[in-house]
């Protein structure tokens, strides 16, 4: 928790407190749904929450803003994000039904009221968004194929709407087709931690 207040400091109370209760909440359901590597889970904060974070980074959403989290698993990017934002509305939808199961309860447990929650694949679902997230959950040009048709074409924040996704490793390759749309972002200029120094954000204006 202590690493979320270190780079937003400017959190409510009941921001604080919500981001507090994930640890708790998370380990909880995790025992009963895996939703996030058994080993993994002690590093919930840096590893998924602040990660989920970097967004925030990129783009600092203006009220309004609708937003869908493609391949949601246990709520990341999506529920840190709603916690961040308030004034914002966020769709969380993933294939799998227990992951959304436990993204639901989580989100209840802390009283969001900016979600909503579809168990479907992306290509079921046609609402649009001015901005869609994810984390890793596909290759860049086959996410983009997916989501294009649920971007809408009204503007209200200070990138064009699009995608946000964070990812991983070398990505020259996936990157190609987005050289003049894309904006590729490194997450250790954003937080000093050993573990981001891999770790990337990518922008794709569509």
């Amino acid at each position: 928790m202590q690493l979320v207040e270190k780079y937003f400091p400017e959190l409510t109370e009941l921001q604080k407190e919500q981001f507090s209760q994930l640890e708790n909440l998370y380990k909880d359901w995790n025992a009963k749904i895996n939703v996030i590597s058994r080993k993994d889970i002690d590093n919930l904060y840096l590893h998924h929450i602040l990660h989920s974070l970097a967004i925030a980074r990129i783009l600092k959403f203006k009220p309004g803003t609708n937003i869908m989290d493609v391949g949601t698993g246990g709520g990341f990017p999506g529920i840190p994000l709603a916690i961040m934002f308030p004034d914002c509305n966020f769709h969380l939808v993933d294939r799998i039904g227990k992951k959304i199961k436990v993204a639901m309860e989580i989100a209840d447990a802390i009283g969001l009221k900016n979600v909503t929650f579809r168990q479907c694949s992306v290509e079921e679902e046609k609402q649009k968004f001015d901005f869609i997230v994810s984390r890793a959950v596909m290759p860049l040009p086959d996410l983009v194929k997916l989501i294009r048709k649920n971007v809408s074409k009204e503007q209200k924040n200070a990138l064009p709407n699009g995608l946000i996704c964070l990812k991983g490793g070398d990505l020259q390759a996936e990157m190609m087709p987005f050289k003049k749309t894309g904006v590729l972002y490194e997450l250790s200029d954003f937080f000093e931690e050993e573990f981001y120094e891999t770790k990337k954000g990518v922008y794709v204006q569509l």
